[in-house]
């Protein structure tokens, strides 16, 4: 099984930046993306970039604040993403997901966290008024 391990997290005041990593071992042929926690709420998609093409999709609220990236190298991907202006309606455990299944394209699987069938252990954000 892909092991996702998460790093980046922690507390900020409003207006500040974050970038949180994520490193996937190995050969990734996958669409990989970034969701959130929030406190009381389901799981939502943030950020997803494809397989190939490195097509970018976001979740309208952190569009124009956050970037999601990859680089690769022989040891394996590590997945960014870097958050800017951050408020405190961004406070929650952000995950790392990983998906063999994406021929929707990553608009639909950052949608629907059922098409993610890997997932990190999830890093604590803690955004401050």
């Amino acid at each position: 099984a892909l092991q996702l391990t998460e790093s980046g997290g922690g507390s900020v005041q409003a207006g500040g930046s974050l970038r949180l990593s994520c490193v996937a071992p190995g050969n990734s042929p996958y669409c990989m993306a970034w969701f959130r926690q929030l406190p009381g709420r389901e799981r939502e998609g943030v950020a997803g970039i494809s397989r190939a093409s490195g097509t970018t999709d976001y979740l309208p609220s952190v569009k124009f604040r956050f970037t999601i990236s990859r680089s690769r190298d022989i040891d394996g991907t590590t997945l960014y993403l870097q958050m800017n202006i951050l408020k405190p309606e961004d406070t929650g455990v952000y995950f790392c997901a990983a998906t063999t299944v994406c021929t929707e394209g990553i608009a639909a699987a950052l949608r629907n966290p059922n098409t993610f069938n890997y997932w990190g252990q999830g890093t604590q954000v803690t955004v401050s008024s």
